[in-house]
C-alpha cells in the first residue's frame, strides 16, 4: 500500500466503521484521522491496519479493532490537563492516541518485548509524554499516584477492585469484564472517596489480561 492509500483507508475507517458506532467526539475523530495506525501494526498485518478486527501481536496479545479503541477514547475522554494510566501497552497505538488527548500517559505491559516495541513506535511519532513500564498489572497498579483516567485494554474474567483506589475522585475507569462469548465494557466513575458509579457501554470479546485473577468456576 502506498502512503496515499493509507490516508484514504484511515479516512474510510473513521467514516465507515467508527462514526456508525456512535463515536461523534470531534477530538477523538481528529486523532484517529491523524495518528498513523498502520505504523503500529506488525509488518505482516499492515494491509489489515484498518480492518474491523483485532490484529495479533506477540505473546498472545492483540491490537484492538478500531471501533473499540474509538469507543474507549470517547468514553474516558481525557482532558489536556489529565493523567492517564493504560494497562496493556501492546504496540503503543492506544497509548499514542491517549497521549494526544491528555497531559501524560503511564502505560504498563507485562511483556518486555511489547514495552520495547511501543517505545520504538512512540519515538518514531515524536510522542514524548508517555512513560512505559514493564510489570504485572492484572490485579492493579499501585505506584502511589492517582489517575484521572485508567484504561484496561485486556479483559478481566471477573470484576475486581484492584484499579479503583488508583482513580482520582471524578476519574474514569474503563474495564471489559466477563468470559467468552460475551463480555461487557464498563465505564466506572469515582464519585467520592467511597462511591463509584458504573455504566454499561457495549458488549465485546477479547483476550484476558495475562494473570488476571479468577476465583469462580465458569461452566457453559
Amino acid at each position: 500500500m502506498a502512503d496515499l492509500d493509507f490516508d484514504r483507508a484511515r479516512f474510510n475507517m473513521v467514516e465507515q466503521q467508527i462514526r456508525p458506532w456512535e463515536v461523534l467526539n470531534d477530538r477523538v475523530l481528529d486523532i484517529l484521522r491523524t495518528v498513523p495506525r498502520e505504523d503500529f501494526v506488525p509488518t505482516q498485518y499492515r494491509a489489515l491496519a484498518f480492518a474491523d478486527m483485532n490484529i495479533p501481536l506477540a505473546d498472545g496479545q492483540v491490537m484492538l479493532e478500531p471501533k473499540i479503541e474509538a469507543r474507549i477514547l470517547q468514553a474516558v475522554d481525557p482532558q489536556p490537563s489529565e493523567q492517564v494510566l493504560l494497562i496493556g501497552t501492546g504496540s503503543g497505538y492506544l497509548a499514542a492516541c491517549l497521549a494526544r488527548m491528555a497531559a501524560h500517559v503511564t502505560s504498563v505491559d507485562i511483556s518486555p518485548e511489547m514495552t520495547a516495541l511501543a517505545q520504538k513506535n512512540l519515538a518514531a511519532q515524536g510522542i514524548d509524554n508517555v512513560t512505559l513500564k514493564t510489570g504485572d498489572a492484572a490485579r492493579g497498579w499501585d505506584d502511589g499516584n492517582r489517575y484521572d483516567v485508567i484504561v484496561v485494554s485486556g479483559s478481566l474474567p471477573e470484576m475486581h477492585q484492584g484499579f479503583h483506589q488508583s482513580l482520582a475522585v471524578g476519574g474514569r475507569l474503563f474495564l471489559i469484564v466477563g468470559t467468552e462469548p460475551v463480555m461487557e465494557a464498563l465505564l466506572i466513575t469515582r464519585i467520592s472517596e467511597e462511591q463509584w458509579a458504573t455504566e454499561s457501554l457495549f458488549d465485546t470479546c477479547l483476550p484476558a489480561l495475562v494473570n488476571a485473577p479468577v476465583t469462580k468456576t465458569f461452566t457453559l
